[in-house]
């Protein structure tokens, strides 16, 4: 168990939280969720002892072993890969590197002999005689192949870097998990194996994500940190999400029909009390959900943008056919004759890890690039707008704010007042839409991007990797703005939920070429699977 008591922090005037007191206990997985900004990643590092607290303290059982995921994927370029995943029980890596040198020492001696006794009495409560087969297991789950395991660090790509500190973190069962993103630069193989473990795993997570759906799979709980506290709701983030909208039109309502917001909210938790993710404890879930009352469930402070795409024209049937592109990119073919034709009304998901492809497929049907060799063609009735991943150009060196910045992509009205209320939408009021667009955060760029987008009457969006930078809130935003979209959209992302709800067709390159399967992300997952039985 690891217990929070009145933990506070502040940076200058800011206050990220104050007065927390929370328990987290062992068997549970807990999804810290918060605005951007709002302490997720601080809040962590408290907790792993990286960051003091200015007020309370943070009290771990005694003997309990806590593993934090790390962020430096080039701390250990010299280590080898197996040592670096053993590394994450410190003591019995300590123990295993001490007896081997006191047997490598040429004048061994009676001492040396004790000592090297009550060391391999140790390593054998630890486990360590099954240390190797453990990391390489774990190795092996998140697609590392064992002729890997002998390299050093400084030899693998960066997902695979990724891939083996995960595995740190994971190695030898640690009674605490605590995990940033740990879904990042992960292949849909590595991700469901990872959910699979968290799922098993008997011990206390904490994790912080931005992907809904991985929330969904994992977590028991939702640690919600909002007006600068934490409050801990049982279930999973779709719970959460839908409890807190329900709590805020309840909020709106006052208790006008109070009764029929209570028949609501018993409808909604018996809806969410069969939805556990660990079956074990689901009997103990559905009676912590029943007891819930209305005075339970108080409304967030986050703001959700309003993503609304609206086209200025209905589609025809001709919407795009691709023939025989193809492309190479600093001598490498990265489009070999891709062919396809899209209809009105399809929204196409492209998947997988030829992130080099997708851009540059994207690049050349929005006009941005040629190809070396094939041919596109629009239907007559068709306009794009296009949002790419890399939109550094459109802001760096634009001696612009953020009002004078959107004005130049509205087609008609330029006043201040339409504009404003653009911005408004994106969450930029008041005086921040006096902001230079140059100085703009990650996220700020990509809600401008999307206003740009909203503005232009487009009926068929391309988007490349859209949620990067965003916020849960934004990424919700814009999920339901796409979902209610009735263009036809292209898109790439690697949020599982993003996809699914989303896209009716789904296109994987491969190094055999171009999948095509007109279904569901989550069907196209299932076949993959029954595929690599």
């Amino acid at each position: 168990m690891i217990t929070c008591q009145n933990v506070g922090l502040r940076y200058g005037d800011k206050k990220l939280f104050e007065d927390v007191n929370i328990k987290f206990t062992p068997g549970n997985c807990y999804g810290l969720i918060g605005a951007n900004g709002a302490g997720k990643s601080t809040f962590l590092k408290i907790l792993s002892g990286e960051t003091e607290s200015q007020t309370g303290n943070i009290h771990i059982e005694k003997g309990r072993r806590l593993a934090v995921l790390k962020q430096d994927h080039f701390a250990y370029e010299e280590e080898r890969v197996l040592d670096v995943v053993m590394m994450g029980y410190a003591r019995l890596y300590e123990v295993m590197k001490e007896k081997d040198a006191i047997y490598m020492k040429p004048d061994f001696s009676d001492e040396d002999g004790i000592k090297a006794a009550e060391l391999e009495g140790e390593f054998a409560e630890m486990n360590g005689y099954e240390a190797e087969t453990e990391a390489a297991q774990l190795l092996q789950g998140l697609g590392i192949a064992e002729e890997h395991h002998e390299k050093k660090m400084a030899e693998l790509t960066g997902s695979g870097k990724v891939k083996v500190l995960l595995a740190q973190a994971l190695f030898g069962s640690p009674d605490i998990l605590l995990m940033d993103e740990p879904t990042n630069h992960l292949d849909i193989e590595a991700v469901q194996w990872l959910e699979e473990f968290l799922i098993n795993f008997e011990n206390t997570v904490i994790v912080v994500s931005h992907d809904r759906h991985f929330l969904n799979q994992v977590c028991t709980h939702i640690a919600d940190l909002d007006y600068g506290k934490i409050e801990l709701y049982v279930g999973n983030y779709d719970f959460w999400y839908e409890s807190s909208q329900l709590a805020q039109k309840m909020a709106k309502e006052s208790n006008r029909k109070k009764e029929e917001k209570i028949k609501e909210l018993k409808d909604f938790i018996a809806r969410f009390s069969a939805n556990a993710s660990k079956s074990k404890q689901a009997t103990s879930r559905k009676k912590t959900l029943e007891k819930i009352s209305l005075d339970d469930i108080k409304p967030s402070s986050r703001r959700y943008p309003f993503v609304q795409f609206k086209p200025d024209r209905e589609l025809g049937k001709d919407l795009l056919t691709v023939e025989g592109l193809t492309k190479t990119i600093d001598g490498v073919k990265v489009l070999d004759n891709v062919s396809f034709t899209l209809n009105s009304g399809e929204k196409a998901a492209f998947v997988g890890d030829q992130e080099v492809a997708k851009t540059t497929l994207f690049q050349i049907l929005s006009g941005e690039i040629e190809p070396d060799s094939g041919s596109y063609k629009w239907g007559l009735t068709t306009s794009q707008s296009y949002f790419p991943k890399d939109n550094s150009r459109y802001f760096e060196g634009v001696d612009l704010n953020l009002l004078e910045w959107l004005r130049q992509y509205s087609p008609e009205d330029q006043t201040d007042t339409f504009i404003r209320g653009f911005l408004g939408r994106m969450l930029f009021s008041g005086d921040s839409v006096f902001k230079k667009a140059s100085v703009l955060s990650g996220g700020e760029k990509v809600r401008c991007m999307l206003s740009k987008m909203m503005l232009s009457g487009a009926n068929v969006l391309i988007l490349d990797e859209p949620t990067n930078h965003l916020d849960l809130e934004s990424i919700t935003a814009l999920n339901n703005g796409l979902i209610d979209f009735n263009g036809s959209i292209l898109f790439s992302s690697h949020d599982h939920e993003f996809i699914q709800t989303i896209a009716n067709r789904i296109m994987e390159f491969t190094p055999d070429g171009l999948i095509d399967k007109q279904m569901a992300y989550d069907e196209y997952i299932q076949e993959y699977k029954l595929q690599k039985q």
